[in-house]
């Protein structure tokens, strides 16, 4: 397996036998969506918004268990502006002033933008004033236009998703990035979003990392059309990032919630350096068929690290180390 042994060769070069994670908190605020990716689960048109209260008190938990991070995503809510999810993150930081957060997918700043009138670079301004550390390059799923026609209509364009990721860098608000894969695409298609994340990354230097999220084909109408992908064609998917995208992104992500446990953790031979976060909850996945999406304890994570022969690492989510 000459791919493995590169990918394994290249991440062995970036981080020797370490594995990295991050303890945070995911807060779905709201699964009311105006979207109809036919990948989703969770949306709902008559579905939960989160109150301020109710948000905060997910953040003081995640304070008590020594969270760093909290991570906030949620449907395309009708009736939501810019001014109210400036003042999530307002909330936020008035309480827990150094809690970082990491904050709305470029879907998000293209809808708030919309709703509000505002440029892209308008609204990341407010957020970035409002507390927004960095921020999730969710929304990606396949960066090829013939695809997301396909699966995600009436999301951004890949031309938009590029904007609004390059704009943010440029404004200094790092992002990460993602893939959907496992769905309708080709390996060309894979290959062709991989190039894209490259050239991005060797223009602007503003991806933290790459996240692989395999598609969970449960109770969401692309399920019935996805074939199934076996732990091979998983692991390889994770070698094929870490080889492509060599050296621009150092950091490559395994998602332990759509994987598996045991999966996520056999990547870290395979070119993964990260396995993301405790999350303490996670509903997208969830709610698509994932079995291990309600949290995962730092020891948990440890264990699972160390039982691959690696060495664990907690990190910040810019990927500074926690003493």
């Amino acid at each position: 397996m000459k791919l493995f042994r590169l990918a394994n060769l290249l991440r062995e070069e970036r981080c020797g036998d370490e594995v990295s994670y991050v303890i945070n908190r995911n807060i779905n605020f709201t699964n009311r969506c105006v979207g109809n990716c036919s990948f989703c689960a969770f949306r709902r048109a008559d579905g939960y918004l989160l109150t301020e209260e109710e948000i905060l008190g997910r953040v003081e938990a995640a304070e008590r268990l020594s969270a760093t991070e909290i991570c906030l995503q949620g449907g395309l809510a009708p009736g939501l502006v810019l001014e109210d999810y400036c003042r999530i993150l307002e909330a936020i930081k008035e309480d827990y002033p150094r809690m970082h957060l990491h904050a709305y997918s470029p879907m998000e700043v293209f809808y708030m933008s919309k709703s509000s009138g505002t440029t892209p670079a308008e609204s990341i301004r407010e957020l970035q004033r409002a507390g927004l550390g960095s921020m999730p390059g969710t929304a990606a799923e396949i960066l090829v236009d013939r695809i997301r026609e396909e699966i995600c209509p009436s999301k951004l364009s890949t031309d938009q998703w590029r904007y609004i990721v390059t704009t943010a860098h440029r404004l200094g608000v790092p992002t990460t990035s993602t893939i959907l894969y496992g769905h309708v695409e080709r390996l060309e298609d894979r290959i062709a979003h991989l190039h894209l994340l490259r050239e991005i990354q060797a223009e602007t230097g503003g991806f933290t990392e790459f996240v692989l999220l395999p598609f969970m084909p449960k109770n969401n109408p692309l399920g019935g059309r996805a074939r199934r992908m076996g732990v091979l064609e998983n692991l390889k998917m994770h070698a094929l990032a870490r080889v492509a995208l060599h050296p621009l992104i150092p950091n490559i992500q395994a998602s332990w919630v759509k994987l598996g446990r045991d999966l996520a953790g056999r990547t870290t031979w395979w070119g993964t350096n990260d396995l993301g976060g405790t999350l303490m909850e996670e509903n997208i996945s969830r709610t698509a068929g994932a079995t291990e999406a309600e949290g995962i304890t730092p020891q948990e994570l440890c264990d699972l690290i160390e039982r691959n022969g690696r060495v664990p690492i907690q990190r910040t989510t810019l990927y500074g180390r926690v003493k």
